[in-house]
């Protein structure tokens, strides 16, 4: 059997702390083979030999709240506003950007309107458009005057979320989505601070009843569920429910995270610390100050938010980087910086900021299907992505496009080096395009 063989390259596996020089062999759509402590693997006429030059080679990186149909607007008003003719060209487009920075598979974490996701992942699927591996995701749910509802009794404008009110309302409309074919349903139990001073985060609009029969409906029908939880009282519900992804988490009392880690196995927790960072303290050219953040309470979810994710990362709970890129201030393509932030802000360890990008990430996005991703392990599906330095030593080199020199799913390549080009820059070279 044909086969693409890696050598001279220091793979991260994702899962231990350091790199270590390695030989890995691809075939067809998995990894067959890895030579670590110094060994080699033997040749093959038929296998395509591919000298690393000492470049790191470690899984594609897993996005689990990633709002992929998002256009990179000012408003949440500004994603509804465009037509869905463009917003699939949209949708499409930023695929391809996610797979061409390494990003190898998506959580979708809400659609942007109905279909948009499922019907990208369908065309990713049959090849008929470069992306990653996707899990699509329903529109938000919320009820009225919830995250998510722009209406206005003056007027008629279409909102992000899908508006119910009451049990029966949100069972007959979550069939509904299923019925389409959604993997994921999401709903708001909180509001955010950008809603501009309309509903904060520390506000949870959902009744009980209202969430139990999302969760009861979503489950009965083998879908997974997600929800919008800065509130302290919307995570309570998310491990009342068994809520599989919990975002946000940011106001989570020292009681609440004593009983997320008590089950811990059974909850994912990403914050989307980013939104809260770059609308803090890089959104000025949109209107957005410093004193205006504070004012939302964008600031407040941005400390509340790093300290809540600094105790679950100590009390073992599993804390994941990205979400809520596709804003101007926050637009898709920048999302590797939130691996910097979870250094920064959330106590931990490079290496472990990439774990929880890869394998966690993979075991996140596989959920209860059994599918391999995340690891460089035999068995594990290829998805690969070779870079041009240490990202254990410096994690800021996931944010160079330029230094992800190789992209590989599903065992083939979506793009490497031309013929003759390295892998990996000389040493030298490569301090003359840091300087």
């Amino acid at each position: 059997m044909s086969g693409i063989l890696f050598t001279n390259v220091r793979i991260f596996e994702g899962t231990e702390p350091g790199l270590e020089a390695a030989e890995v062999l691809v075939q067809g759509n998995r990894i067959k083979s890895v030579a670590r402590h110094g060994k080699t693997l033997a040749r093959r006429n038929n296998w395509q030999v591919i000298d690393g030059g000492g470049a790191t080679l470690m899984p594609g990186l897993v996005n689990p709240h990633c709002h992929f149909t998002y256009n990179d607007a000012t408003s949440i008003a500004d994603i509804t506003a465009l037509p869905v003719e463009e917003h699939m060209l949209v949708t499409m487009r930023n695929l391809a950007t996610y797979l061409d920075h390494g990003f190898t598979a998506v959580i979708g974490m809400a659609s942007a309107k109905p279909r948009l996701e499922l019907v990208a992942r369908n065309a990713v699927d049959a090849g008929q458009f470069p992306g990653p591996r996707i899990r699509a995701c329903t529109p938000e749910y919320t009820v009225t005057g919830g995250l998510g509802d722009d209406s206005r009794l003056d007027r008629e404008i279409p909102s992000i979320g899908l508006i119910c009110n009451g049990v029966e309302e949100f069972r007959r409309s979550i069939r509904e989505q299923v019925r389409e074919g959604v993997d994921i349903v999401k709903f708001n139990n909180s509001g955010d601070s950008l809603t501009m001073g309309g509903l904060p985060g520390d506000v949870n609009p959902m009744t009980d009843d209202e969430v139990r029969t999302i969760c009861e409906t979503a489950h009965r029908l083998g879908r997974r569920v997600a929800a919008h939880a800065h509130a302290d009282s919307g995570v309570l519900q998310c491990i009342e429910h068994g809520v599989e992804f919990i975002n946000h988490a940011t106001f989570a009392s020292e009681s609440t995270i004593e009983r997320l880690a008590a089950v811990a196995d059974k909850h994912w927790v990403t914050p989307a610390i980013a939104a809260r960072y770059n609308t803090t303290f890089e959104a000025v050219e949109w209107g957005i100050t410093e004193e205006i953040a504070e004012a939302i309470g964008n600031k407040r979810e941005f400390e509340a938010g790093c300290a809540a994710m600094t105790r679950m990362h100590a009390a073992g709970i599993r804390v994941l980087p990205f979400g809520d890129y596709g804003f101007a201030w926050i637009p898709i393509g920048q999302d590797a910086r939130d691996l910097e932030h979870m250094v920064n802000y959330f106590g931990m360890q490079s290496w472990e900021a990439l774990r929880a990008a890869t394998a966690y990430g993979g075991e996140a996005w596989a959920g209860a299907s059994g599918e391999l991703l995340g690891r460089v392990k035999p068995g594990y599906l290829a998805d690969l992505i070779v870079v041009d330095g240490d990202p254990v030593a410096d994690i800021r080199v996931l944010q160079e496009r330029s230094r992800i020199t190789a992209v590989m799913k599903d065992g083939s390549f979506y793009r490497r080096p031309a013929p003759g080009e390295p892998f990996a820059a000389a040493p030298a070279r490569r301090r003359r395009s840091a300087a």
